[in-house]
């Protein structure tokens, strides 16, 4: 049995898979978090590893794998809302003002980190409750109203912007 144990030694991996992890996505917080999903997916597996097979490489393979398993999704993601954007651009056709408008609010709120705008989107424009939004998330209410906050902050700061850019000058008015 102690043989069984020292064969599936996780915890001596962590190092490597971390630096691995580290090398692929190029971000910390992320590393641990595909190690950590790399980790549960070893767990859930750990019967289908061979005593004697090479630890290391079961652990590295399945790293791997939800890495590219994760870029995938990222993909996925970013094409569904380049449809949705796409789609919402032809469903609500307006004059050219409020186009330029609509396509800088649009701009600005697909750029907000992804936890904002999920966050937002779903209490703006899908109409939960925080509670309902919370849930979906599966973050604590607190955690959903400060990311609501400050996406509307972010949003807001766009009004706050100069409406014309400071390197034109309108010529031919009162005082030139």
């Amino acid at each position: 049995m102690n043989q069984d144990k020292r064969s599936f030694d996780v915890i001596g991996q962590l190092a490597a898979l971390r630096r691995y992890a580290l090398s692929l996505v190029r971000n910390s917080s992320d590393a641990e978090d595909l190690v950590h999903d790399a980790l549960v997916k070893a767990y859930e597996r750990r019967l289908t590893f061979r005593t004697g097979a090479n630890l290391r490489n079961w652990l590295f393979a399945i790293l791997h794998n939800a890495h590219v398993d994760r870029r995938r999704s990222l993909l996925a993601q970013r094409k569904r809302d380049e449809s949705a954007t796409s789609q919402a651009e032809t469903s609500y056709p307006a004059g050219q003002e409020q186009t330029v408008r609509l396509r800088q609010v649009q701009d600005a709120f697909m750029a907000l980190p992804d936890e904002q705008r999920e966050a937002l989107y779903l209490v703006a424009v899908e109409d939960m409750s925080y509670h309902e939004a919370a849930d979906a998330l599966e973050i604590p209410v607190g955690t959903l109203m400060s990311r609501v906050s400050r996406a509307r902050a972010r949003l807001r700061s766009l009004e706050d912007e100069p409406k014309h850019p400071s390197h034109l000058r309108l010529i031919g008015g009162g005082n030139d």
